[in-house]
């Protein structure tokens, strides 16, 4: 490794440690000439496969974009930029873990899709919205009550209560 101050060629790692999830090392350097220390971060290269986008066309993986999407579902919500980090890895897993060469983009949504679903039901339902265009009203209903019957019963008859304003009962 080069001596990001001196430009030297001759550093030693001095300590080593798994940082995230064990995916990335993080080591700290000294230069044999200079003695300054420095920190680097190390992380596989790993090749994901090229998207193919409704129309055709395909482009490269972009983590970005992947980021945008999940932060801007995510906006204004109480989740941990952790627990955000763990779900962006889990859906580069399974895109890698598919060993294709090619993936439709719709695939790539329906894995963020299904973590924003873990996350947060009203991050879901936002991407959700945007992603599968719903048509009217009524499809934007059928997807929140699917969600609302995933609940075990003592939450959902919670979660209505708070729904409701004039204290009485829903039937189911």
């Amino acid at each position: 490794m080069i001596c990001p101050f001196c430009g030297n060629n001759d550093t030693r790692v001095i300590d080593s440690r798994l940082i995230g999830d064990g995916e990335q090392v993080r080591r700290r350097r000294v230069c044999q000439q200079c003695e300054v220390r420095f920190t680097t971060h190390e992380k596989p290269e790993l090749n994901f496969p090229r998207v193919i986008k409704s129309d055709g066309a395909r482009e490269p993986f972009s983590e970005e974009k992947l980021q945008h999407g999940m932060l801007k579902a995510l906006e204004k919500r109480p989740v941990s930029s952790e627990l955000i980090e763990a779900s962006l890895n889990n859906v580069k897993k399974s895109i890698r873990a598919l060993g294709d060469r090619e993936i439709a983009a719709d695939v790539v949504g329906e894995y963020l899709m299904d973590e924003l679903r873990k996350l947060d039901k009203v991050a879901y339902v936002r991407f959700a919205s945007v992603y599968r265009s719903f048509e009217d009203v009524q499809a934007f209903l059928e997807e929140i009550e699917g969600l609302e019957n995933e609940l075990p019963l003592k939450l959902r008859e919670k979660q209505l209560d708070l729904l409701r304003q004039d204290g009485s009962k829903r039937s189911k």
